[in-house]
């Protein structure tokens, strides 16, 4: 069997953050979120990181992230190009944003044969949520159902939250098997003292969330099947969205995810994290993320230097 792999979503725009954050130094020596993810990814037992970015930020990438990671482990680039569409389709004028994370990890089809971890560039997920997500990864055999495995790590949405604007979360429902029922895609989740909300129109109407909420930050464990179903599904996502939200509409992982489940063509499991999840979807987060890595690193989770070649 193909040791588990790890992709990682890298092209991502940051306009909310307003900027690259997938490299804005956060640790005492440059290192990115994305360094410690891997730096944890490494640890669990990870040995190979395909890293989805855009073309036109491979040198910066390379230059910030990649070139120092490559020296401990085998590190592969995959692009997530606008023009990366089924045939008969076109990408609409004034189109600037990437489609999407399920676009994102099909980009890395051609490089990934096994099972794979996905994951944020921009979030860290702690050292827990990688041991989990491998040993699932590593030890799946045949299913005797016939049906795939999968796996997500969970998060309490209280702990993904941040005080300097909205964000976007996969809202999860469960089984009493922990088994994964469907997760809904919120993009404008925000906190407030009276509690946590969502608006999905432009926050002309408010509903409440539970802060014990399970809630996806992307990180997921697939087999190699699921490029074959992500790729099945892309046309009619395009149908519809080039109709309704030419220039702003996406295809998410979480959203195929759910029409695998409805289907009942895929098992997927919910493991749990106890590790604080920590993000910068605004600037203003950075400062927190940076005392929260300096405090680990303090405290000996962490050693000073991720990796040699800083």
């Amino acid at each position: 069997m193909e040791k588990p792999v790890l992709v990682v979503m890298a092209a991502g725009m940051g306009s909310r953050y307003g900027g690259l954050k997938q490299i804005d130094p956060v640790g005492p020596h440059g290192q990115s979120i994305l360094d410690y993810s891997v730096y944890d990814a490494k640890q669990a037992g990870f040995e190979t990181v395909v890293f989805v970015i855009k073309k036109d930020m491979e040198e910066a990438f390379r230059e910030k992230v990649g070139n120092r990671i490559a020296r401990e482990m085998h590190v592969l680039y995959a692009f997530q190009e606008m023009d990366d569409l089924p045939d008969g389709y076109q990408v609409p004028e004034g189109r600037v944003k990437p489609w999407g994370t399920c676009h994102a990890v099909l980009a890395a089809r051609k490089l990934v044969k096994g099972p794979f971890a996905v994951i944020n560039a921009d979030d860290c997920y702690g050292p827990e949520a990688f041991c989990e997500i491998y040993q699932f990864l590593a030890n799946q055999t045949e299913p005797t159902d016939g049906l795939p495995a999968y796996a997500m790590v969970g998060y309490l949405l209280c702990n993904t939250v941040t005080e300097n604007g909205s964000v976007s979360r996969g809202i999860c429902k469960e089984d009493e098997n922990h088994l994964l029922l469907e997760v809904t895609e919120r993009t404008c989740i925000e906190k407030t003292p009276d509690g946590i909300r969502y608006t999905e129109d432009g926050g002309q109407t408010y509903f409440p969330l539970d802060a014990n909420t399970i809630v996806s930050m992307n990180m997921w464990g697939f087999t190699a099947g699921f490029f074959e179903e992500a790729e099945s599904r892309f046309s009619a996502f395009l149908d519809q969205v080039l109709q309704t939200n030419p220039l702003k509409g996406e295809y998410y992982l979480p959203s195929v995810v759910s029409e695998l489940i409805a289907e009942n063509k895929v098992r997927v499991f919910v493991l749990k994290s106890h590790d604080k999840w920590y993000g910068v979807t605004y600037r203003e987060d950075k400062p927190v993320v940076t005392d929260a890595l300096a405090k680990r690193t303090a405290e000996g989770f962490y050693p000073e230097v991720l990796w040699e070649a800083e």
